[in-house]
């Protein structure tokens, strides 16, 4: 319950930002791209062998056109299993080539009971992260993902920590 308010609470404040008219002077980080890197999850389901699971993720964002929502995808693998999510996401510019997000998305696991960083059961997902241009087409993202009631036997909800470089296309 403690990371829906926490969610809740990140979802107001862009709201704050963005009716404020603080995000509209900026330009953000625009365009699409497929990134790598590591997964860390930070949680377990208290069953004794779905406990934090380390490993790797490709994630994407294809930005739509004309809109402030991208579609996202991202792969977390590590464990036994791997977790694949399509995502949608708000995003906000806070500086220049840079953004914020905040979303939502599915986890389906690839063989359910078995871990990965993101749980070890299908579950809804709901995500926040950063994601800036550092030099011409190499991105830095990084980003939490919090999927409900994501493990078998067990009411436990699953965090897992993202970070990695990407290529803007």
């Amino acid at each position: 319950m403690r990371f829906f308010n926490l969610a809740i609470s990140l979802f107001a404040a862009t709201s704050v930002i963005l009716s404020g008219g603080i995000a509209a002077a900026q330009t953000g980080m625009d365009g699409s791209y497929i990134g790598v890197g590591v997964s860390g999850g930070v949680t377990s389901g208290g069953q004794g062998n779905d406990g934090e699971v380390f490993g790797g993720n490709v994630q994407g964002r294809y930005a739509i056109p004309e809109a402030s929502m991208s579609a996202r995808g991202a792969i977390l693998f590590g464990g036994d299993a791997a977790a694949i999510m399509p995502m949608l996401t708000i995003d906000s510019p806070i500086s220049d080539n840079t953004n914020i997000y905040f979303g939502a998305g599915y986890s389906w696991i690839t063989d359910e009971g078995d871990n990965t960083p993101l749980g070890n059961r299908n579950a809804a997902v709901i995500t926040l992260g950063a994601e800036s241009e550092v030099s011409d087409r190499l991105i830095v993202y990084g980003d939490a993902k919090w999927g409900i009631d994501a493990y078998e036997n067990s009411t436990a909800d699953a965090v897992s920590l993202q970070g990695g470089l990407g290529y803007r296309f």
